[in-house]
């Protein structure tokens, strides 16, 4: 055996070595076995503890329960759940420390039921469970979501004397909020007479998973002690419950905390994809520097992160440099999914493909998440034959099933194509019946072409199907006043009106010296009104020497040329394209997010001002990223 790289180990191997290579010496008392596989346990090594094991065999051995429970943590550590269990059956009358031993083991790798079937056998043979026992069945239980066998579970808890003990209280805690019972957990929680930073932190993390983030944040506020998890709960809850300012702003509060607190990955790879909600790059590129700062930036699942967050912040060129920092052996699926995502967001489609064929020569499983990136890349870039290609590879070359966001990428890039009929006709031979994404899509190829026919079908279908979104009863009206079908909008206003269907304003915001910056269409509450307005007075002059021409049609007002010429420049992503020519120096790059999807006239304009202006203007809307450059859209005019 080879010893020389695990120092630690001589001493406990100084017991063994004599005996083992003198063959003339009597065995071993168990314990002393027991005392070198408890030396393996957790340092990764399986193939010296099987040598071991084979050399008890040879001695006709029988290891006791002790000996047995020592063995079967050493091969759970090293991965070897098979033999953990072959061991632990061998012995007729296991001790409570082999099974705690196994029932850690099968938790650990997530053999929920064996872990199960082991505590039912355990109490048949009247073994009484302890704090060693209960949460790692009680882990059990939760991944499984068994919230009854959890009820009763408690039960044996308060029977064996453990209700006041504070690891099995934690971990009933856990269970429950991880079956959905919200309430028990409280319950459990306001009884306790003695809490731990844990017991605080399995409830914030399970009524942020609820929803119910005020909740979260008053528990969080009358914590006596914060640890790094207590902070990275409320920050990931409130990223994944869309409030990433409140992410951000947390966050911003825990570092000015000081060297108390120091962010580990999973605070970094949770505040992330709050600056990617928020378009904060220059948040962002900050984080960035302070994992690199704490050495978390190599962690694959942080580096994974930045690639998001660079490429929904518009920075193609970074998201792609983090990607490929990432060790070719560490990009899992996640990561390569991340690149593909990326690309396709921002039009590249080709690039998209190439990645996706990157990833299958790395040997890396393609899944759902991967097909619907591909597939919407593309669609944005018109690859309509090579997308259908791909739709019918799923099933037959990857095995993977399609769902609903699937056909609803074909819908789509049949219907940015023009080929509405055929993407209706797609729609019909679904397995299933098509859902709000499918007929959104159809909706959106409908506006696109200005087909009113093929929009107001797949209009119907949503006010059935999400009655509650406003954005389909803008469309189709926008639809209706663009071919000056007043009437029948108005008539489709007032439908929305009568069932209390609240419109959506479209709002864009910009990011500054790392601060964002809102405006609302139509809102004259913004920063710099006075100058805006006399800036963009001159723009469109400049524009207008340059060869642009409003699009009028996209004022949807039954008013004069004049007025609705006006109504153009009070366009929410316009507003934000003035305030940061003002404040941003020559040449600077101006990034600007809307949360609807530009109109035509302000693409147009913006392609006028990124010539004029000699800026480059990077757009990010509902549906996807537009680079303006030189007079050119990245989308080919195409989205």
């Amino acid at each position: 055996m080879k010893w020389n790289h695990h120092a630690s180990l001589r001493p406990a191997m100084a017991i063994l070595l004599e005996p083992l290579f003198n063959s003339s010496q009597l065995p071993l008392p168990p314990s002393s076995y027991a005392t070198v596989f408890q030396s393996f346990t957790g340092k990764n090594l399986l193939k010296q503890g099987q040598q071991l094991h084979a050399h008890i065999d040879t001695r006709g051995l029988r290891p006791t329960p002790f000996l047995a429970a020592k063995m079967v943590a050493m091969y759970a550590s090293s991965g070897d759940i098979v033999s953990a269990a072959r061991i632990f059956h061998s012995v007729p009358n296991p001790s409570l420390l082999l099974f705690n031993s196994i029932v850690r083991a099968y938790s650990l790798y997530k053999y929920s039921q064996e872990t199960l079937h082991i505590f039912i056998r355990m109490h048949s043979l009247n073994f009484r469970g302890d704090y060693f026992t209960y949460p790692f069945v009680l882990k059990s239980i939760a991944d499984q979501e068994l919230l009854c066998i959890g009820k009763c579970t408690h039960l044996l808890t308060m029977k064996d004397g453990l209700r006041f003990d504070l690891y099995v209280a934690t971990s009933l805690i856990d269970m429950y909020v991880k079956c959905g019972a919200l309430g028990d957990a409280r319950k459990l929680f306001d009884e306790m007479p003695v809490r731990d930073v844990s017991s605080w932190n399995a409830l914030i993390s399970g009524y942020m998973k609820e929803g119910s983030v005020g909740l979260a944040r008053e528990l969080f506020d009358e914590m006596p002690t914060k640890n790094i998890v207590s902070w990275t709960s409320m920050i990931s809850g409130y990223t994944q419950n869309g409030l990433a300012a409140n992410a951000l702003q947390l966050f911003d509060k825990m570092l000015r905390r000081g060297s108390e607190l120091k962010p580990n990955w999973v605070t970094i790879m949770s505040i992330l994809p709050a600056c990617a909600h928020s378009s904060a790059l220059e948040q962002g590129r900050k984080i960035h520097r302070l994992a690199q700062e704490e050495g978390l930036d190599s962690h694959p699942s942080v580096q994974t992160a930045l690639v998001g967050m660079y490429a929904k912040c518009g920075s193609l060129p970074d998201a792609k440099l983090c990607f490929d920092r990432i060790k070719p052996s560490s990009r899992n699926s996640v990561a390569w999914n991340s690149m593909i995502s990326a690309y396709a967001s921002h039009g590249r489609g080709t690039d998209a493909i190439q990645t996706f064929e990157l990833m299958i020569q790395a040997g890396v499983r393609p899944d759902s998440i991967t097909f619907t990136g591909l597939l919407s890349g593309c669609s944005h870039s018109g690859l309509v034959e090579l997308g259908l290609r791909y739709f019918d590879s799923m099933s037959l070359d990857y095995a993977v099933e399609r769902r609903h966001e699937h056909y609803a990428c074909v819908v789509d890039l049949l219907g940015r194509a023009g080929r509405l009929v055929e993407a209706y006709e797609f729609i019909s031979r679904m397995p299933m019946p098509a859902g709000a994404s499918v007929w959104g899509a159809l909706l959106a190829a409908g506006r696109c072409h200005r087909n009113l026919e093929i929009s107001e079908l797949a209009a119907k279908k949503l006010f059935v199907l999400e009655p509650e979104n406003s954005g389909n009863y803008v469309i189709l009206a926008n639809m209706y006043s663009e071919a000056s079908m007043w009437d029948e909008a108005r008539a489709l206003r007032a439908l929305q009106k009568l069932q209390n269907v609240k419109k959506n304003p479209g709002c864009s915001w910009i990011e500054i010296d790392g601060k964002a910056y809102m405006f609302l269409s139509e809102d004259a509450s913004y920063p710099q009104a006075e100058e805006i307005h006399l800036l963009l007075r001159e723009v469109s002059e400049r524009m207008k020497a340059a060869g642009y021409v409003p699009d009028t049609s996209c004022s949807l007002h039954d008013v004069s040329e004049e007025e609705k010429e006006y109504s153009l420049t009070t366009h929410s992503e316009k507003l934000a394209l003035a305030f940061g020519i003002l404040n941003t120096r020559h040449g600077a790059v101006l990034r600007i997010t809307k949360n609807l999807r530009i109109c035509g006239d302000c693409h147009n304009a913006f392609k006028f001002v990124s010539k004029v202006y000699e800026r480059e203007i990077v757009v990010r809307d509902v549906n996807r990223f537009h680079h303006f450059q030189e007079g050119s859209c990245s989308c080919d005019d195409y989205w």
